[in-house]
């Protein structure tokens, strides 16, 4: 299986980065399944980017958690990861919380709306993927295939 990592430089290594913000499923290294989307994350900041292609090749004796869809079980997750709580999980999979979900899980986090009214505003424009490696041994079930520019069309 392909996946695809958007960033502003190649990466033939990836590695888990410990940041300043929590991300949905907490540090990791973040991949999709779907090209346009890493196009979206290599071109965030700047008019290029890259998009760097792995072979991805899981391996049963690690621990993942999918999410098929936004589920509450999903939403839990990420407000605690999101809230910087730490877990086990060697690979964790599912849909993203793109810039505008963020805000209402933030606020959802911030007791500003109710779960349901989250529901409610959290319908997605565009499908999302995201898979995000946790762990050394993870990040070993991907094999680096190739990388290539991508520019902002606007």
């Amino acid at each position: 299986m392909i996946l695809y990592h958007g960033s502003k430089e190649i990466v033939k290594t990836p590695e888990i980065r410990i940041t300043r913000y929590n991300k949905d499923f907490y540090f990791g290294f973040y991949c999709t399944l779907m090209s346009e989307q890493a196009k979206r994350w290599a071109i965030r900041y700047t008019e290029t980017g890259i998009i760097n292609e792995y072979e991805y090749n899981p391996l049963s004796e690690l621990k993942i958690l999918t999410f098929p869809e936004m589920t509450e079980e999903w939403l839990d997750f990420i407000v605690e990861c999101r809230s910087g709580k730490s877990h086990n999980y060697d690979i964790v999979e599912g849909p993203m919380a793109n810039d505008t979900i963020f805000n209402y899980i933030q606020n959802f986090i911030d007791g500003k709306i109710s779960r349901s009214a989250f529901w409610e505003l959290a319908k997605f424009k565009k499908p999302t993927h995201q898979i995000g490696f946790h762990t050394e041994r993870a990040l070993k079930t991907l094999t680096f295939k190739t990388a290539y520019e991508v520019r902002d069309e606007k």
